[in-house]
């Protein structure tokens, strides 16, 4: 007995001159929760310089230190905001739909 599992086809990548909004909105969602992660090792690092918290799991190498966490978290949030920005389509501007309505009143 042969079992075929069919998957509907979804949107393919796009090999276009414009951007790819689907694509830059996933990697900013991505990118923001591994922004929130780098925050998190962070401020536990800093937590276990002030003896808040217990010790942390790296403990001999860069990533040992608060700043180069904190700084990460910093740099990938940034290329979240420029991805977001990507993503989404500009809205249209509210003085041509002022137009567009004045000039419907106005044939009505």
């Amino acid at each position: 007995m042969v079992v075929r599992i069919r998957f509907r086809r979804g949107p393919r990548v796009e090999r276009k001159k414009g951007k790819n909004f689907r694509v830059a909105w996933l990697l900013a969602s991505l990118l923001t929760l591994g922004s929130v992660s780098c925050l998190i090792l962070g401020l536990w690092r800093l937590g276990v310089d002030f003896g808040w918290a217990a010790a942390f799991v790296f403990t001999d190498s860069i990533l040992s230190h608060w700043q180069v966490w904190l700084t990460s978290a910093l740099l990938l949030q940034l290329a979240s905001w420029k991805l977001n920005r990507i993503g989404k389509p500009e809205p249209e501007s509210p003085s041509t739909d002022k137009r567009d309505e004045k000039q419907m009143t106005a044939s009505a």
